[in-house]
């Protein structure tokens, strides 16, 4: 048997030890449910959604466990804290997933170079590019989230203002028009619905309203969401109406959107100039001029051959 063969059998069975001791954990913290499901027989059962949430934080309470392998600073844990609160996640336990994530990607990349030979071209060189992109892997995800997650607010922040319009002009307060908002934009725009039930949260545990915004438009860093809080608190600085104030803001995020709309289409003009100089006039080039040249070239042959 060849080296390739051995490598790919210790893969495999490397592969199966490690599943069967994620197995053996998850089923040994669900075996106190289970007997306590047993003895209380009553209790509602379990979907499979359930189960399957309850593996994956189970999932990645293992794989959390592995941060400390990676060397880290405070202000990088803190920087790092921020950019996942952007990216939605706010539990304490988000840090080491995020850099227990970093040595499985790691760990699964140098036994990949392996097991498909590719370290034997050039083992040094080889094995720190996997090493590299294991360990910037999770980064560049994250920053994909991030932005992913600012694109749903920012279109989702036309509506709640319309909403929180509605309902300071029904007569709520801001701080109730915002707790509605958030109740009824929870599926429709779950992000920003998110954000502003911490808002809501905030106010509740005595933090002032400005604050409270102020933390809003940091945790979600949109400039729509900061031109819309430094408004609120202009307005209740000042004492102007906050009811004009959203419905102007509302308009000009709308009239903004139809202008980049407008600007896209403009620019779609000038993008498909290449595509059609490059691919489809050849294209209809070959298929007209074609059998008109396949033509000339039989009757030229017939005429000189004779």
């Amino acid at each position: 048997m060849t080296l390739a063969g051995y490598s790919i059998i210790a893969f495999i069975v490397i592969f199966l030890l490690c599943a069967s001791a994620g197995l053996l954990l998850v089923l040994r913290e669900r075996r106190p449910k289970q007997v306590a499901g047993t003895i209380t027989p009553f209790e509602e059962k379990q979907t499979l959604t359930n189960k399957i949430q309850l593996a994956t934080v189970s999932l990645g309470e293992q794989v959390g466990r592995l941060e400390s392998v990676v060397p880290k600073s405070q202000a990088e844990v803190g920087v790092l804290r921020q950019r996942l609160i952007r990216a939605g996640y706010r539990k304490d336990s988000a840090v080491k997933i995020f850099y227990g994530a970093k040595v499985v990607a790691i760990s699964f990349l140098l036994l990949l170079v392996v097991v498909t030979g590719l370290v034997a071209q050039s083992p040094f060189f080889v094995l720190i590019l996997a090493a590299a992109f294991g360990f910037i892997g999770p980064d560049f995800w994250l920053g994909n989230r991030i932005k992913t997650r600012q694109k749903r607010i920012n279109l989702g922040l036309p509506d709640v203002l319309d909403l929180l319009i509605v309902c300071v002009e029904a007569g709520l307060s801001l701080d109730q028009a915002t707790a509605r908002t958030a109740e009824e934009m929870s599926k429709s725009a779950s992000d920003i619905a998110d954000e502003l039930s911490v808002v809501v949260l905030e106010q509740r545990a005595g933090l002032p309203r400005s604050e409270a915004w102020k933390h809003f438009a940091d945790r979600t860093d949109v400039k729509s969401v900061r031109n819309v809080v430094s408004m609120l608190v202009q307005s209740e600085q000042f004492g102007t109406s906050v009811a004009k104030t959203l419905r102007v803001h509302s308009e000009s995020l709308r009239t903004k959107r139809i202008q980049e709309v407008e600007e896209n289409a403009a620019k779609a003009t000038i993008k498909m100039l290449f595509p059609l100089v490059f691919f489809i006039f050849p294209s209809i080039f070959v298929v007209t001029l074609g059998p008109s040249v396949i033509l000339m070239i039989e009757t030229y042959n017939k005429t000189f051959n004779h």
